[in-house]
């Protein structure tokens, strides 16, 4: 992969996040990593003079055994991957790597680089420092019909804001 800069990001937000997934992956090969498919997700900028730093928001639910690495370490990834993965996505999304070594079983290889890890078969890596985190709490939600349709067990998530450090993309 190649690094270029966050300025020369060609891409719809809508479609990688909602439509082809991605995943959030934090840890190393040192202290352990774990990995999770999401499609919910926000990128933007905030905070900042001159447009605002480069941010990626992510959504995690208490449940997920990734939101212990995300809570325990300073950097986490989002991994983008051509249609042909989507399958692994698709199995890493509905297993837990508390019950196994579901990376391996995906298929999908891990690169370690420092502090953070993403896989050598992402189309774009995004690696984040965590800059905010902050549970979504009832009392915000202006349209409660969101509730029933979206949090029936009222798990709601914990949203973090990374700031966007470097963008990988394949050569």
């Amino acid at each position: 992969m190649k690094e270029i800069s966050v300025s020369e990001l060609q891409l719809n937000p809508m479609t990688m996040i909602a439509k082809d997934w991605m995943l959030v992956t934090a840890g190393n090969a040192q202290r352990g990593f774990n990995t999770m498919t999401a499609s919910w997700g926000h990128l933007g900028s905030i905070w900042g003079h001159g447009g605002g730093l480069p941010t990626a928001v992510v959504y995690l639910r208490p449940q997920r055994y990734t939101k212990e690495f995300v809570d325990r370490e300073e950097l986490f990834t989002i991994t983008v991957f051509p249609e042909e993965y989507r399958k692994a996505l698709g199995y890493l999304g509905s297993h837990s790597g508390r019950d196994g070594d579901k990376v391996a079983e995906s298929g999908l290889t891990p690169v370690f680089e420092g502090e953070y890890t993403y896989f050598a078969e992402a189309k774009l890596t995004l690696v984040c420092r965590k800059l905010y985190r902050a549970p979504i709490v009832p009392e915000g939600f202006l349209d409660q019909s969101i509730i029933d349709a979206y949090y029936p067990q009222r798990d709601f998530h914990d949203m973090y804001i990374g700031e966007i450090i470097k963008v990988l993309v394949q050569d």
